[in-house]
């Protein structure tokens, strides 16, 4: 197991962004009800304007594991929960085929706004870019030091970029525990724990072989339960 320092999205090298940031949003000191009722306000970046609503998080504070996603998807923008849609079903199958119960895990994104293109037919999802991980930054600092779980899993790429460094590939290093130090100058990162990173449900989803894919995950899981 090798130890990592936390890189911050902030500290990545990206383009100028004028857009404030949630920083203004967030209530200091404020737990996880409080938090997520100002990130229903939250205007700091452009996303929040064709979004239909803020995605904040589900599961307990007391949880020992969190999950990190990217963004929420079309069903989850309508039903204001994350992981709600086909790759959250898919996530709920591979938790308890894990040995992970998903009603004591938390679990939340990176980004907390739909990013789509509108199309007449549907909504297509888009990546999140490195300004908006950034911007979005302040409130998964401030609901992971609420709930200062032992092992967060970052479900993706983007997720990972927010949480482990731009440099963090997911396919040389999925499954790897990454040493979470406990720091002073990040609240986020008050526990000392366990960082990892296995891919997003939807890539499973999308995957030639889908059932490799599936056990792939669902092994990566474990690797985060036995770690708890």
């Amino acid at each position: 197991m090798v130890t990592l320092l936390h890189a911050s999205v902030a500290s990545m090298s990206t383009p100028a962004d004028t857009r404030p940031g949630a920083g203004a949003w967030v209530p200091v000191g404020a737990g996880i009800e409080a938090l997520r009722a100002a990130a229903a306000q939250c205007e700091g970046c452009e996303l929040h304007r064709a979004a239909t609503q803020t995605v904040f998080s589900a599961g307990p504070v007391s949880a020992r594991l969190a999950l990190v996603g990217e963004q929420p998807g079309d069903a989850e923008d309508r039903a204001g929960a994350p992981f709600v849609g086909p790759a959250g079903q898919l996530l709920d199958r591979a938790l308890a085929d894990a040995g992970i119960e998903r009603d004591a895990t938390y679990v939340t994104n990176a980004v907390k706004h739909f990013r789509f293109t509108a199309t007449p037919q549907r909504r297509l999802h888009q990546t999140p870019d490195l300004a908006h991980l950034s911007a979005c930054r302040p409130w998964l600092t401030a609901e992971l030091a609420v709930v200062d779980p032992e092992v967060v899993v970052c479900l993706g790429a983007t997720a990972a970029r927010a949480l482990l460094g731009a440099d963090f590939r997911v396919t040389r290093q999925r499954g790897m525990l990454f040493a979470r130090p406990a720091r002073s100058d990040d609240p986020g990162l008050v526990r000392a724990g366990w960082l990892m990173a296995t891919v997003h449900p939807s890539a499973v989803l999308r995957a030639d072989d889908r059932d490799a894919a599936y056990e792939a995950l669902v092994a990566d899981l474990r690797t985060a339960r036995n770690a708890l």
